[in-house]
């Protein structure tokens, strides 16, 4: 008997998990409907970077994201139903944007698709990096509550995926540790020597935030980035590149959505 009773708790938590979902959706900052997004999205920061991916990549697209002019779009490639989300600068964007496509729209994957500045000398402009974990000076970790450091890391299944579409890539590829950043303007320039020196191959500002959510969610996330700029050398390449010119990513991204 005391079985039966603690199956039909677990069933009624079940359905009214799922109302509550329903009643969050849409939410404050999505207004797509429940279904409207793919199991895997695609989430690059700056939102004409996720139209033009729709317009020049996808099959039979539609917009089902505006507000705050943080276009997502869901459509084909190969066949294969995917989304694209804008995600916005920093951690608290993608904090939110990535927290609400987990929990409210049943997404399982989001890989991350942006840029980067490069603090090896490996990494030239335009390569790609591939972060296997993020390490971040950002407090975005402390709403867990833990009593030590947390590793953010890349979904092993997604990261072993890609490696395997990395030889088909004419630019480098290199996969490490990478740093999210709440800064952009850094005070201390010495601090970018202090991580060179602790490995890290460059950084960016979104993929720790990510990587954490997914964890808790029980999903999946990866980050893949463009080189847009060398912090050391202040070499960088043009907003209009950053934009539309980062083809190798993307293609990189959306093949990888074909094995998953």
């Amino acid at each position: 008997m005391y079985l039966i009773i603690v199956r039909k708790i677990i069933i009624l938590f079940s359905i009214l998990k799922g109302i509550l979902i329903m009643i969050q959706t849409p939410t404050p900052h999505i207004s797509a409907q429940k279904g409207d997004f793919a199991k895997t999205v695609l989430m690059p920061g700056d939102p004409l970077r996720a139209k033009y991916i729709a317009e020049n990549y996808l099959r039979d697209y539609k917009c089902i994201n505006k507000i705050r002019n943080m276009f997502a779009y869901t459509g084909k490639y190969n066949n294969k139903e995917v989304s694209i989300m804008a995600s916005g600068m920093g951690m608290a964007s993608m904090g939110i944007y990535s927290h609400e496509l987990f929990n409210f729209y049943d997404v399982d994957n989001i890989i991350r698709i942006g840029s980067a500045g490069s603090i090896s000398d490996q990494l030239e402009i335009k390569d790609i990096v591939i972060g296997m974990g993020a390490c971040t000076d950002s407090n975005y970790v402390n709403q867990y509550n833990l009593s030590g450091n947390f590793s953010a890391i890349a979904d092993y299944e997604l990261l072993m995926k890609v490696s395997t579409l990395i030889p088909n890539i004419k630019r480098k590829v290199l996969v490490g540790n990478i740093l999210s950043s709440d800064l952009f303007y850094v005070q201390d320039e010495s601090s970018i020597l202090k991580w060179k020196n602790m490995g890290i191959l460059a950084a960016e500002m979104e993929a720790a935030a990510l990587y954490m959510n997914a964890v808790y969610a029980n999903k999946a996330a990866l980050c893949i980035c463009t080189i847009s700029n060398k912090i050391l050398s202040n070499e960088h390449c043009s907003t209009d590149e950053k934009e539309k010119s980062f083809n190798d990513m993307i293609e990189l991204a959306l093949e990888l959505t074909l094995k998953i």
